[in-house]
């Protein structure tokens, strides 16, 4: 007769020899798998919701401020390039602080989580920087009359 399936040992493979050594301790191997970080929190990131209209408010800003500079039309354009400045100034204003809300930082300062103190050189680079800015916008503004 043909041999069954029941005429055969089964093949039960010998885990017994496979299996770490256990001590007081814990296994005696160490068979260890490599760990991946995953970071579960979306990257913060600014989305085009957030910057279409800090961009839009900048380009009629400074529109509004270079026309009436460059062409110097009538009495009306010291007035026009004063309130095209004034939205240029609150575009940027709002795009910083929507920067600033998603983590990012000007260069040279650190992050507001680490705990370092800003550099007095960096501040007063930016603070020098933007006063000339104003300046020489509000010179220039003044020389339309």
């Amino acid at each position: 007769m043909a041999a069954g399936p029941r005429d055969r040992e089964p093949a039960v493979p010998d885990t017994r020899d496979d299996a770490p050594r256990l001590s007081p301790d814990g296994p005696e191997e160490e068979t260890s798998t490599p760990e991946v970080e995953v970071e579960l929190r979306p990257q913060r990131r600014l989305r085009i919701w957030q910057l279409a209209p800090i961009v839009g408010l900048a380009a009629i800003g400074s529109l509004m401020f270079a026309f009436p500079l460059a062409f110097g039309t009538g009495d009306g354009g010291a007035v026009v390039a004063m309130l095209g400045l004034l939205i240029s100034c609150c575009a940027a204003g709002w795009g910083m602080m929507a920067a600033r809300k998603v983590g990012h930082t000007w260069p040279g300062l650190p992050t507001r989580t680490s705990g370092e103190r800003p550099d007095w050189r960096v501040i007063a680079l930016y603070v020098t920087v933007g006063a000339a800015l104003v300046a020489l916008a509000v010179w220039r503004v003044a020389r339309l009359r």
